[in-house]
């Protein structure tokens, strides 16, 4: 005889006359089924995997090793276009009032040319009556001669003494020193005469003019003409301590006024023997021929030709920046990422040059530098490989 099924029927017909206990248990099930999908999720996004090699995983990039190549150093400035000798003319006497000037400004003058005259009404009276003081000393040295002459036929007669003819002769002696006297002083005030006539001290053009007819001048008056002399140009230049280093004199340089499509070619002729203790600058000197376009007081770029070096070359790419400066990565013997510091010399169409922060043999990044940290491990390789 069957007791369960006597005494309360089976399991199953139990849980069937209790559903709510069922949907439970489905309940139950299910939620376990989720958080064991989940776990599975997870521990299958945060797991590391590995492969056979062990670097295989890693992000690969590519390097290469610079070496050292020729580099024709180049630096660009801004400069002063100004005369490469120019020279004040001013009032060299007494001075006046200027009776009429001569040239304009943009006007080429000879060497001694008068550019302006100064009145000499005065001096020239002054000179007049020196010229004849000149004529009374030498009727009076003539006189002196004259008794001079006739003491000594007298003197054989015994009727002039050896003493009156001493005498006779030093009034002869004074009479002709008056006119040396009065002919040096004559001398000098045609000389002063002759410095009111304003005159260029040599060949060149006339670059200002700040005289006018009429206008008192001095020493102090300054300079009223500027002149370049020969019309020679130059173009000064501040240049940076560690650029001087690869200048010389001699070198090449090409010179665009501002606002001008010009490529006027010149060389350096000068390079500052002192640097700027505060800038840590020097002073470049470009000789430039005549041309109109260079006015002085105007700007103008420089392309500065230096002499060659041998520098570490980089495609652009390889050379990164931030608000500390250019830098580049390399990987070291580990295969991990550094950064290195660099200082950028020239830009070509071969790459950039770098100045310092290289020598040469180090493993370089070529590109993807931007997804890169300081000591993330990679797998490089060589590029071309």
């Amino acid at each position: 005889m069957n007791m369960e099924s006597g005494i309360g029927g089976s399991v199953a017909d139990y849980e069937a006359l209790d559903p709510a206990r069922s949907r439970r248990k489905l309940i139950i099930a299910l939620v376990a089924v989720v958080i064991v999908a989940i776990a599975i999720g997870y521990y299958v996004s945060h797991r590391k995997p590995k492969a056979a090699g062990g670097d295989s995983a890693l992000q690969r990039v590519t390097y290469i090793v610079p070496g050292r190549s020729e580099i024709a150093a180049s630096t660009r400035a801004t400069g002063t276009i100004g005369a490469r000798r120019d020279q004040p003319v001013g009032i060299a006497g007494e001075g006046g009032v200027v009776r009429s000037v001569l040239v304009e400004a943009g006007d080429w003058v000879k060497a001694g040319q008068i550019l302006a005259i100064v009145d000499r009404s005065v001096q020239t009276q002054q000179a007049a009556a020196m010229g004849a003081q000149i004529d009374q000393s030498r009727a009076d040295a003539a006189l002196a001669l004259a008794n001079l002459n006739r003491a000594k036929k007298l003197v054989s007669n015994g009727f002039v003494s050896q003493a009156d003819i001493d005498s006779k002769q030093a009034a002869l002696d004074s009479a002709n020193a008056r006119v040396a006297v009065a002919q040096a002083q004559l001398g000098q005030q045609r000389a002063l005469i002759g410095r009111l006539d304003i005159r260029a001290p040599a060949a060149g053009l006339v670059l200002t003019r700040t005289v006018e007819a009429g206008q008192i001048v001095g020493a102090a008056s300054g300079a009223l003409f500027r002149i370049a002399e020969d019309g020679r140009m130059e173009v000064q230049a501040r240049i940076a301590e560690s650029d001087l280093a690869h200048m010389a004199v001699g070198n090449p340089a090409i010179v665009t006024p501002v606002g001008t499509a010009l490529k006027i070619e010149g060389k350096i002729w000068q390079i500052s023997p002192v640097i700027d203790p505060n800038s840590r600058q020097g002073t470049v000197r470009v000789a430039l021929p005549f041309r109109t376009e260079l006015r002085p007081g105007g700007f103008a770029s420089i392309d500065l030709g230096g002499s060659p070096q041998e520098l570490p070359l980089l495609p652009e790419s390889a050379v990164l920046s931030d608000p500390k400066g250019n830098f580049v990565y390399v990987v070291g013997s580990d295969n991990r990422v550094s950064r290195r510091d660099v200082t950028v010399g020239g830009v070509d169409d071969r790459g950039v040059s770098i100045a310092s922060g290289l020598i040469g043999r180090e493993r370089v990044i070529a590109s993807a530098g931007a997804f890169l940290n300081p000591g993330d491990k990679v797998t490089p390789v060589l590029a071309g490989h």
